[in-house]
């Protein structure tokens, strides 16, 4: 696995459900039910939604999470929740919950938010740490898997994303390298 890059593991994004990022809150939310369906039946390999803009250019993932986050729009005003938990001051996070009223009343006129809102409202791109070239190594992402626990990788070639690497696909090929080498098991 030494030599292995990114490209011999990666999902190529042709490969997965779509949805625009001007898509409503509702859209999203029966997108991804349809995508779990369907996996879940066999039909399709992928549940991951990847975003695509009005060109067509893939700008991220759609996940149940991100639509939690899309109830609660007041979260694209606070980013300092890791940060402040890092240095020990967790304590304070509890305040800025009360203050922004953080889930105070999430399904407050949902039904508004479900019609109005778009993807493009709540939807964060890639993160720093999230992102690998199609010809980086696998040892890099094992870096990246394991300090940012993230399910998967946007895989990019230049600035365009092109595929997805799930943890599973890298896990699997971790598991079945380890069975190649035929190491006998302990005595008990």
């Amino acid at each position: 696995m030494e030599k292995m890059h990114v490209r011999d593991l990666m999902v190529p994004a042709d490969r997965f459900p779509k949805i625009s990022n001007r898509a409503s809150f509702y859209e999203a939310v029966n997108a991804l039910e349809i995508a779990q369906q369907k996996f879940m039946a066999g039909e399709a390999q992928q549940r991951i939604l990847l975003v695509e803009d009005d060109g067509g250019r893939i700008i991220g993932k759609l996940s149940p999470i991100d639509l939690l986050r899309g109830l609660e729009t007041n979260y694209s005003r606070v980013v300092a929740e890791k940060t402040l938990s890092r240095y020990g001051f967790g304590n304070i996070w509890k305040t800025i919950q009360e203050d922004y009223n953080l889930w105070g009343d999430p399904f407050h006129d949902l039904c508004r938010k479900a019609a109005q809102v778009q993807i493009q409202d709540f939807l964060k791109g890639p993160s720093e740490g999230q992102t690998v070239g199609v010809d980086d190594l696998m040892a890099k992402c094992f870096h990246l898997f394991v300090m940012n626990r993230h399910d998967s990788l946007f895989v990019v070639d230049g600035e365009r994303i092109v595929g997805l690497l799930r943890f599973s696909d890298v896990y699997r090929e971790v598991s079945r390298t380890m069975k190649e080498c035929r190491i006998d098991p302990l005595p008990k």
